[in-house]
């Protein structure tokens, strides 16, 4: 088999319909959109949620609560992940991004307690759990507040 032989598989590529493109087409003339009507002119249509005029559910239903625009969203870390690390390895944010414990850093890291750890490390943290740092001390490690 040869690269110029390659093709994609059947029916994994398909062309875009273009309509208004003539008769000869089979979506020319009213271009698929049916004859007059709302929906037929430019820029027609309803908007989001419109239920014909009927009190939309968004608006029938009752609010409660409160959310805060201003709340802090950490990135979660266990210490059962960090386990696999070498005896006194410091350990910040670049270093768990890199080894894909995390994929972003919104407003920062907190360390939770979950799991057992049996190796000292360095840690440098936003936020830590009062029993992750209690394990991580007795393991002889440390944790830096940052």
């Amino acid at each position: 088999m040869k690269i110029q032989d390659l093709s994609p598989a059947i029916g994994s590529r398909k062309k875009r319909k273009r309509v208004g493109r003539g008769p000869g087409s089979g979506h020319g003339k009213t271009a698929c959109r049916g004859h007059k009507g709302q929906k037929a002119r430019s820029g027609g249509g309803v908007p989001p949620g419109f239920e014909g005029g009927q009190m939309p559910i968004q608006r029938r239903l009752p609010k409660r609560g409160f959310t805060n625009p201003f709340k802090k969203k950490y990135e979660l870390i266990n210490l059962k992940d960090l386990n696999v690390f070498e005896p006194n390895t410091k350990i910040d944010v670049e270093f768990l991004t890199i080894h894909g414990l995390i994929k972003n850093v919104k407003d920062g890291i907190k360390l939770l307690g979950e799991g057992e750890i049996s190796k000292p490390l360095v840690l440098k943290v936003n936020k830590a759990s009062k029993s992750a740092i209690l394990k991580i001390e007795a393991a002889g490690g440390t944790v830096e507040i940052i």
